[in-house]
């Protein structure tokens, strides 16, 4: 599955209404299903997507990539929103592409056509150039090496259409590099959600983090999902961008509610950022 994980100060995931289920527990639980419910915000990210684009070029984005894209709920969400858009998913574990198809593209009806999902490499370039491109949920971490990531990077700006642009996300901060766990309980749906990050080399910033699920009767989905990644820092990132070829990278912040503490959703460009404990911020390559 493409690795997507936020933690519970990332942005804005809100925690969606409650349905009917029976009691939860690890023997009942599907582990998509909660991910999706504690993890991803598709409709805040692709409101982000489509408004960043089109102030940069004054008119709407319809063709659509989602790299990493597990189940393909972006992908799904993308080609509802009208008949002229269109999408394709990269991602290389055929597990989740199959669960994505039977919930997420089986009762769209022709919003379906105009989605293509591939089980490809993301470096594998597209059936037709995209007018955005986006690898969310720092999935695209799998890269360990500059010439690793470079290439990827590379790869994305020859495969963006004229005027596309790539969006990521990126997570950092001093909490992010401490070995903890993050426990956040989404009491309506049954379930806690634990952020684990197991273990941190500060030499060679290697990493290793888990996510696991809780339930009330107190049996736990442990481990079910790991991700073992490099942790790139955000000059790290945006220099190499630029050193592929974009000719501009802006990054994103989350402001604050009025407590000073809470992100409050809202995503503007900053040169500095503020020095928070923990923080996911978006990254915009301009082709």
């Amino acid at each position: 599955m493409a690795k997507k994980d936020k933690k519970n100060t990332s942005k804005k995931r809100t925690k969606k209404a409650a349905v009917e289920l029976t009691v939860l527990t690890a023997a009942n639980a599907d582990k998509y299903e909660l991910y999706q419910r504690s993890v991803q915000s598709p409709d805040a990210d692709l409101h982000f997507l489509r408004r960043v684009y089109k102030k940069e070029n004054g008119r709407p984005a319809l063709h659509f990539r989602e790299d990493f894209s597990g189940t393909g709920l972006m992908t799904a969400g993308w080609v509802k929103v009208a008949p002229k858009y269109t999408a394709e998913a990269f991602d290389i574990d055929p597990e989740p592409v199959e669960w994505g198809k039977a919930r997420h593209f089986k009762d769209i009806g022709k919003a379906a056509e105009r989605a293509t999902l591939h089980l490809k490499d993301v470096r594998e370039p597209s059936d037709k150039k995209p007018d955005v491109r986006c690898a969310q949920n720092f999935s695209y971490w799998i890269f360990k090496t500059r010439e690793e990531m470079i290439y990827y990077f590379s790869g994305v700006l020859d495969d963006l259409a004229k005027d596309g642009i790539f969006v990521l996300d990126a997570h950092g901060g001093a909490e992010s590099a401490i070995e903890q766990e993050e426990e956040t309980e989404f009491e309506e749906e049954g379930f806690s959600y634990i952020w684990d990050q197991s273990w941190f080399s500060p030499v060679t910033h290697d990493v290793k983090f888990h996510i696991h699920f809780r339930f009330p009767d107190g049996t736990e989905l442990n481990k079910a999902f790991t991700y073992e990644w490099r942790f790139w820092s955000l000059p790290e990132l945006r220099e190499m961008l630029l050193e592929s070829g974009f000719s501009r990278v802006d990054i994103y912040w989350e402001g604050t509610d009025a407590d000073g503490e809470s992100g409050n959703g809202i995503y503007r460009k900053t040169r500095y950022g503020t020095n928070d404990p923990a923080w996911v911020n978006y990254i915009v390559a301009i082709k």
